[in-house]
């Protein structure tokens, strides 16, 4: 996928059935696994169209590499907010994510920044490696919206920025989850095709893995996290 250069309003998707890849994405989650799977080329989210905001902040207009993905939940909005806000606990629930740690105290909030790292696969071009990801949080809205950007770089791999944006929304029966992401930098955009469906993969592994421990735990308010 990669080259050894240095470096859309989302379309409906199918909301249930996505295993995950074991792949959170160099997105600012995961790889591993996803090269083995395939994502409908008609996921992606289309350049040009507004695409989701968080207070005004959305993902980078003029990228080349955009995927939006969504998922009902039933579940609590309080329950799937805090999962996915609590970011130290992000490899409890997510085996993509090796380490998660936050590089401040105090609630997740605009301005906060967290490192975490995953495994990416070897490719045609790349060797296998993990990824040190140090994302900034940009917006958030408690129980609504986060947004947060920050490059993901390994051996032989980098993304030069990355932008993710996730909205949460009541809707009869649980929540709706909404992300969309883009991607950006020399390496990645040398093969636009390849790093958007890996992209889609791990969007769609981490709607699935957000849904299937959110919807645990509103069952069994008690139960501990799969890992």
């Amino acid at each position: 996928m990669f080259s050894d250069a240095r470096s859309t309003t989302p379309a409906r998707r199918p909301r249930t059935g996505v295993r995950a890849a074991a792949a959170l994405t160099i997105s600012l989650a995961a790889v591993a696994g996803l090269l083995t799977t395939g994502v409908p080329a008609a996921n992606a989210a289309q350049a040009g169209g507004r695409g989701l905001r968080c207070q005004g902040e959305g993902v980078d207009p003029a990228a080349r590499i955009r995927y939006g993905a969504d998922v009902v939940i039933k579940a609590p909005l309080r329950t799937v907010f805090a999962l996915q806000a609590d970011v130290e606990r992000w490899p409890a629930w997510q085996a993509p994510v090796l380490s998660a740690k936050r590089l401040d105290s105090g609630p997740l909030r605009a301005g906060s920044r967290f490192r975490w790292t995953t495994p990416a696969p070897a490719t045609a071009t790349t060797p296998a490696t993990t990824l040190r990801i140090t994302s900034t949080v940009r917006r958030l809205q408690r129980d609504a919206c986060i947004a947060w950007s920050g490059p993901a770089v390994g051996k032989g791999v980098r993304i030069d920025q990355g932008v993710h944006v996730w909205t949460f929304t009541k809707v009869k029966g649980g929540v709706r989850v909404r992300t969309e992401e883009t991607w950006t930098g020399d390496q990645v955009e040398a093969d636009v095709p390849t790093a958007t469906k890996l992209l889609g993969m791990g969007l769609e592994a981490w709607l699935h893995d957000l849904k299937t421990v959110a919807e645990a735990r509103a069952a069994d308010p008690h139960a501990t996290p799969a890992t």
